[in-house]
Order: structure tokens, then sequence, then C-alpha cells
């Protein structure tokens, strides 16, 4: 053989392992896209819940309430949800980016019987965490807070949230409030006297502690207080004042546990929880373990107290592009509970929990 032609052999051997090799390459990463694909349920088409349900906590795009109201409409029907109730983020008067019901509910109006809106967050709040920064929560104060809150009442609002105890740095300020404060205790009697519910965003924290260390301070502090005994001195303040602690199932500092939540349910009749699942933001005690199945302790709490439980996803609208949707991962918890204790979480509780005639017309009345 001519050198030549042996550089041509070797030429054409080396050519035949090149392809060989971007062949089994090529193989190897279609194999590792379709197992991508597999994680991610945000691609897929999505799940709709198995029999109605409201989800009764979700926030919107303050400055498009058009298209949040748009955005919901739509999502009803893919969801299979019967009701969606929009909130106020929980803000304080410092944050310039506060708002409250007013920016929503006239469009809001249109479909009650699709929609419905919680106020208070980004002023009944704010004035809250205002009251605990100057230490004035004097006569005139409450009286302020009272004439807000009836306001919010007679313009339509369906509860008072999300207001917040104990809220970390996020979209909104870091926030600290006693559950017990005299503002919060204002608002659970005048919650009890138009029968609407107070949703309350608070991480528990059972007694004062440093700051986990997974969470930054100086954007949150770097010590926290005790909040559960407030919790309960709260709860017992107005027994007729329907408390809904928000976020079950996403749990920033560890004590939100199956087992907290049992004892404080057996404790107070008239506390409520709603379920949230986030797989961006996981926490500590989730609700899932990694094969997307309920764990035990979790489907055994929902199954002793399914007069106690609600949807609430905080799910923000119109839904964000080319993330997994939260209201999804609740949906796939609620699919796998019994279809007695889905139906009490879906949809019965919402009606013992909330209004079911607007509270504005007894306020106006009250007023006149």
């Amino acid at each position: 053989m001519t050198q030549s032609s042996r550089r041509f052999a070797q030429s054409m051997v080396f050519l035949g392992l090149g392809i060989t090799v971007a062949l089994t390459a090529l193989i190897l990463y279609a194999g590792q896209a379709q197992t991508a694909v597999k994680k991610q349920p945000a691609a897929m088409e999505p799940v709709p819940a198995l029999t109605p349900f409201v989800d009764v906590h979700t926030h919107f795009d303050e400055n498009d309430a058009g298209g949040t109201i748009r955005s919901v409409l739509a999502a009803l029907g893919r969801e299979n949800a019967a009701k969606i109730f929009l909130q106020m983020p929980p803000d304080t008067f410092d944050h310039p980016g506060h708002y409250d019901a007013e920016v929503l509910l006239p469009a809001a109006k249109k479909y009650p019987d699709k929609l419905g809106v919680l106020g208070g967050g980004g002023t009944l709040n704010a004035m809250i965490h205002e009251s605990v920064a100057s230490g004035n929560s004097g006569p005139e104060i409450q009286q302020k807070f009272r004439d807000r809150a009836e306001g919010l009442i007679r313009e339509g609002v369906i509860g008072f949230g999300e207001m917040t105890a104990e809220h970390f740095d996020g979209l909104t300020p870091y926030q600290y409030a006693p559950a017990n404060h005299p503002l919060f205790l204002a608002l659970a009697d005048i919650a009890a006297k138009y029968d609407v519910p107070i949703d309350l965003h608070m991480e528990a924290v059972p007694k004062s502690m440093l700051l986990p260390s997974d969470l930054k301070s100086p954007r949150n502090a770097p010590q926290l207080h005790g909040n559960i005994q407030a919790l309960e001195r709260l709860l017992f303040h107005n027994t007729n004042a329907k408390i809904i602690w928000a976020h079950a199932g996403t749990d920033l500092t560890g004590f939100r546990a199956p087992d907290l939540c049992r004892q404080l349910l057996r404790a107070h009749p008239n506390l409520y929880m709603e379920i949230k699942t986030d797989t961006q933001n996981v926490g500590k005690n989730y609700p899932l373990a990694d094969d997307g199945k309920i764990k035990p302790d979790w489907l055994q709490l929902f199954e002793d107290f399914p007069d106690r439980f609600l949807i609430g996803s905080d799910q923000h609208y119109p839904e964000g592009k080319g993330a997994e949707q939260r209201w999804q991962t609740v949906v796939l918890l609620f699919n796998q509970l019994p279809s007695d204790v889905r139906r009490k979480i879906g949809t019965e509780n919402v009606l013992h929990i909330f209004p079911r005639k607007p509270a504005a017309s007894s306020a106006n009345a009250a007023r006149n």
C-alpha cells in the first residue's frame, strides 16, 4: 500500500470514529432532553382538579386590572376552578409600590359569580405596622383604622387580606407585628361584625429565636419574636372572627409542621388554614414527597380536620411564562385527597367561611 493510500485509509477510520462519537453523543443528549422534559411539569398540558375548587388566595398585576381579569377568567376552565379570590400583598406605607382593593374592585364586580376580592393588605396592614413602629395605638388611631376597614367592606371586599404578623423580605419588605396588637384585635371585631374572614400571613416562630441561617439579614430581622401565643390571643379575643392562617405547606422557619397545625386547630374552632405548595420555594415541612405523593402525616391532618382547610395557591395573575404554576402543584395534591375531603376543602368550607351575600349592604345600612 502506498503512503498516500495509507493516509487515506487512516482518514476514513478517524472519520468513522468521529461519526460514531457524534451519533453516540446525540443519542445520549436526546435521552437527557427527554428526561429533562419529564421533570418539568410546566411544559406539560395542565392537569385540572378532579372536582371544582375555589382558590381563595391569589395575587394580581396592579398595573393591569383588565389583563388580570382576563387571565383569571381564562384560568377557571383550565384549572376546573369554581371561583378565584384575589388579595392585596401585605405592605407598608414606606414601600412605594403599595396599593389596595380599589385598583381591582370595579373590574372584578362585573363577575361576582367567578371572582372575589379581599382588601386591606395595602392600607390596614400598613396602618398596623406603622402603629407598631410609632408605638401609638390610641383611640384616634383605632378610629381611623376602623373607618378604613368598614370603608373597604362598603366598597365590596369579601374579607381582609393579605395581612401579616411575620413576613420575610421579598416582593414586600420584612414586616413584624404581634398578632394580638390592638389593631389586629380591632380588625377581629370588625371581621366578626360583618362575617368576613381575616387572611393572615405569619411564619411560625414558637419562641424568640435568631433568624435561621438560610434567611438573609439585614433584609430580615436578625432576631425573631415568638408569635404562636400572640396568634392564640387573637383567636381567643373574638371567637366569632374567622382567622385563616395562610400558606400551610410553605414553611420558612421549620416549625409549621402537622403537629403544630393539629394542636392549634384542636384548640381554636375559629382557625382555618390555606394549603399552598410551591416547588420553587419548598422550604421545610413540605406536604409532598419527592414522588409527588402527599406525606402520610399531612394527609392524616387533612382527613382529621376536613372542615378547616382551603386551597390558597398564592398564584399570580396573569400567569408567568416558563415557570411551573403554583396552582398546578396544589391541584396535584388536591386530586389525591379522598373525595369527601376534597369536596369540603374545595368548595364547602368556602361557603361557611366567606359571606354568602355581600357584607357591603349591612355596612351601608349601619352607616345610614
